[in-house]
């Protein structure tokens, strides 16, 4: 009865290894290599984080996440089942929140490009997210329309072609993003406001007057609602840089993003008569390459 019992037992020692070995064997998912060059792009303040994303038969599967330490230009590869990167027919670049696990990308998208034909390689740039962005034009006055002093036009800027909106061609932004006005003092940036419409109001008003603004989104510095580091109200505007930028919505940052499609420098005319005109800085777009 003992050799019995142990030859059973034996029996089922060799039954369990064998099943484990059979598991041990099971094919892994073959895998294949995707390369993201990614030129311009900046580090992401808060709590938010750079994902990847390849379309496959018209969904999104996620690549991986990362961010950057550095404004440099950087190489990302990524590790993704082969089945899926073959077919794949795009790539987008996105920003997410680190805590969300939402298995499509969020409307934050930054750039993307086609693996068109049979290519392996896919163009990224934000003109596919940002259509007509290489079209927009903007024009500002300075000037102080919400207090009743005739000759402090320095301390305000509106951005107004009197008496028409300033900025034009804007792009229709996606939920994820806003347009965000600001002034560069020596240094230190300062919000305008964010809007969305260049013909209305934007969102805030922390240091103007209290006489009727126009419907264009500015601000008039002339005191502080918020106090700034460095920073004596009322603000003198002349001589100095106006830029407007594109921001990630919800914002993680109190300073401007590095998407500003329009800058431009003031110098001492102030006043509704003597308007100003933004350059296009494409420069700070960002672009890329995705590889498979």
């Amino acid at each position: 009865m003992k050799n019995i019992k142990t030859l059973l037992l034996f029996a089922s020692v060799l039954l369990i290894a064998s099943c484990s070995s059979d598991d041990d064997n099971t094919p892994s998912t073959p895998m294949s290599t995707l390369t993201v060059n990614l030129f311009g792009i900046a580090p992401l303040e808060g709590d938010v984080i750079y994902e990847g994303w390849v379309m496959v038969d018209g969904s999104p599967v996620s690549t991986g996440r990362f961010n950057t330490t550095s404004a440099n230009n950087i190489t990302k590869t990524f590790r993704v089942p082969t089945a899926e990167l073959d077919v794949a027919t795009a790539f987008i670049l996105s920003i997410e929140p680190k805590t969300n696990d939402d298995p499509a990308p969020s409307n934050t998208k930054i750039m993307s490009g086609d693996f068109i034909g049979n290519s392996n390689a896919a163009t990224l740039n934000i003109e596919n997210q940002f259509s007509g962005i290489l079209g927009i034009t903007g024009k500002f006055i300075l000037a102080t329309p919400t207090d009743a002093v005739a000759d402090n036009d320095e301390f305000g800027v509106w951005f107004m072609n009197p008496p028409n909106a300033g900025l034009t061609n804007l792009p229709t932004l996606a939920s994820g993003w806003k347009y965000e006005g600001w002034v560069d003092i020596n240094g230190t940036a300062i919000s305008t406001g964010k809007f969305t419409n260049a013909n209305s109001s934007d969102e805030s008003s922390f240091f103007s007057g209290n006489e009727t603004a126009p419907s264009f989104p500015g601000e008039d510095f002339l005191a502080t609602g918020v106090p700034i580091d460095g920073i004596t109200f009322p603000i003198d505007l002349r001589n100095q840089k106006v830029v407007v930028s594109i921001e990630p919505h919800p914002d993680n940052s109190a300073s401007p993003f590095y998407l500003k499609p329009l800058t431009a420098n003031t110098n001492t005319a102030i006043g509704g008569s003597n308007v100003y005109s933004m350059t296009l800085n494409n420069a700070s777009f960002p672009s890329g390459l995705a590889v498979k």
